[in-house]
């Protein structure tokens, strides 16, 4: 499905009488012309208004049987298509279901607008008893996300929108609320449509540029180290990098920003010890879009530890909070990363580029390969977890696109075995790491992306969490492969309950029948063990069934 042309969203507005040219128009409309294609939610009471609109308008609803899994789905969608997840709920409930995906595209920095009716003007707060009643919805989401908007009429329903997208194009990217109370909603709508954001072109700062050129033209080892907000910028810092002769780390948000086969690359693995000992070793350590999260760094640290003598700090990002946050910087380009980038290129000029395609001897591929050497003694790449994602890439293809979950398969396996082409291959929430997300992830990138592989690989505790999605995929005839890996329940919380000494207390879990559980619903549910000796071959044959296949595959892998 493409966008509307803004010719055709006018026609639409000028075929409908007054009755119809209500707040939910407003809300639909603005969207449309922003070029919304899809929104994840469930109908509800409340919410008729917005729904009345969406077809007409060129805009896809998508049903989950949760409005959790419609966050994550949206979610999932924006990181293969690169436009804003759009959620409708319906009140109260609805919208409190939604709340853990809108607070995780908060911690994880990524666009969301979520739009949901609200008690009529003159209600709020008065506990009257009516359906769905929340004391202050707004409130309660302002609180944990970049902001909630209670309109009041059905024009600033649709600025909130104008100013949703104006937000996401020039500011840290996060998700937002717009709740439109019912009269609004189902009132009369008398403007017209505001202008669509236009955003202005990135302000850099010169002198940091001048200053951050110079240290990049001296460094004798640089590092690069790029998080998620460099996904934007993947051809700038692959020429800086390039250029520079870098190696170059991602958090598991910029996983693919270089591509992970490039001779530089060192892949996603800040979290290893020898990546974070050798961004002490750089002379020039340069930050892209990344906060440098202990929930990246699992306990470690890039750069040197407070009072220690370390490399020079560079810092690009968008948000001047963040730049110094968890490692004092030196050079600060306060700016989005691809307009720091290539102002630094342009100050850098023509110097004569590193080659990166050699991995013998002490040139730059020489030290990259030497790195990637030492984080194998960090990191077992051979065990059982990351051979499954390495199984299904090479069933899949390169550009397979793999969901992932807060499970060990996913942590201790794709983040580090999956090698990505480019930016959105995983789709993950290291910051947030809720459980549940996996599984409308995949559905959402799937309709997002028809036309590649999609797999969600996560652990049976995070599998049940959203089981339910199952049903979803199933409705909508997506061949995508549902991978549950099932070791028994929470086996690491089970390890830290051992490393404290304390007894085994709410772990240990009964095992559904996945497959069982799949075929219930609809799709193709295959049965394996990892105890079968052939179990390898068995997998790689399943695995190519479910991408060749016209509907869902849930295999149940028993570890």
């Amino acid at each position: 499905m493409s966008a509307l042309p803004q010719g055709r969203i006018r026609e639409y507005i000028d075929s409908l009488g007054p009755a119809q040219r209500t707040g939910g128009l407003a809300v639909i409309a603005a969207l449309a012309r922003h070029g919304a294609q899809m929104a994840f939610g469930i109908p509800g009471t409340h919410n008729l208004e917005f729904y009345r609109h969406l077809e007409p308008l060129g805009i896809r609803a998508v049903t989950p049987r949760h409005e959790q899994g419609a966050g994550y789905a949206a979610d999932g969608y924006y990181q293969v298509t690169g436009r804003p997840g759009v959620v409708i709920t319906t009140s109260g409930p609805g919208l409190t279901n939604a709340i853990t995906a809108a607070a995780t595209a908060y911690a994880e920095s990524r666009p969301m607008v979520l739009i949901s009716p609200g008690m009529p003007l003159g209600t709020e707060g008065q506990d009257m008893g009516q359906l769905h009643e929340t004391k202050d919805s707004s409130g309660a989401l302002s609180r944990l996300l970049v902001w909630s908007r209670r309109v009041r009429t059905a024009e600033a329903a649709a600025q909130a929108v104008v100013d949703a997208f104006e937000e996401f194009g020039r500011k840290r990217p996060g998700p937002v609320h717009i709740e439109v109370p019912l009269d609004v909603l189902e009132g009369p709508w008398l403007s017209e449509l505001p202008e669509p954001a236009v955003l202005p072109e990135p302000v850099v700062a010169p002198a940091p540029v001048v200053e951050a050129a110079e240290l990049l033209r001296a460094a004798q080892t640089p590092m690069i180290v790029a998080g998620g907000g460099a996904r934007g910028a993947a051809a700038e810092l692959r020429t800086v990098a390039e250029r520079l002769g870098a190696p170059v780390a991602t958090t598991a948000n910029g996983k693919g920003v270089l591509p992970e086969d490039h001779p530089l690359s060192l892949g996603a693995n800040v979290r290893l010890a020898s990546v974070q000992d050798a961004s002490r070793e750089a002379d020039v350590l340069l930050v892209i879009g990344s906060e440098l999260a202990d929930s990246d760094l699992w306990g470690g640290r890039i750069g040197a530890h407070p009072g220690q003598r370390g490399p020079r700090v560079i810092r690009i990002d968008i948000d001047p909070d963040q730049m110094h946050k968890n490692l004092r910087s030196d050079v600060l380009l306060c700016t989005d990363a691809q307009a720091g980038l290539r102002a630094v290129l342009d100050q850098l000029g023509e110097t004569a580029a590193q080659s990166p395609s050699d991995d013998a001897g002490s040139g730059p591929a020489g030290r990259a390969a030497s790195l990637r050497q030492r984080m194998a003694g960090d990191f077992d790449l051979d065990g059982i977890l990351p051979e499954i994602t390495r199984i299904v890439q090479e069933a899949a293809g390169d550009d397979v696109v793999i969901a992932g979950d807060s499970s060990q398969v996913t942590y201790d396996g794709t983040v580090h075995a999956l090698v990505a082409r480019g930016c959105g291959q995983l789709l993950y929430m290291p910051g947030y790491a809720t459980l549940g997300y996996g599984l409308p992830a995949a559905i959402g990138a799937k309709l997002g992306a028809p036309e590649r592989p999609v797999a969600a690989i996560v652990g049976d505790g995070a599998a049940m969490f959203a089981v339910q999605e199952i049903m979803t995929a199933v409705e909508l005839e997506l061949p995508v492969l549902f991978l549950v890996v099932d070791n028994g329940g929470y086996k690491e919380i089970e390890a830290q309950m051992d490393e404290r000494d304390i007894p085994h207390i709410g772990v240990r879990l009964r095992r559904p029948d996945f497959a069982a559980l799949g075929t219930a619903m609809g799709a193709r549910g295959v049965a394996l063990s990892a105890a079968a000796p052939q179990w390898r071959e068995q997998l790689d044959t399943a695995v190519r069934g479910a991408f060749a296949a016209d509907g869902p595959t849930v295999l149940g892998l028993t570890l």
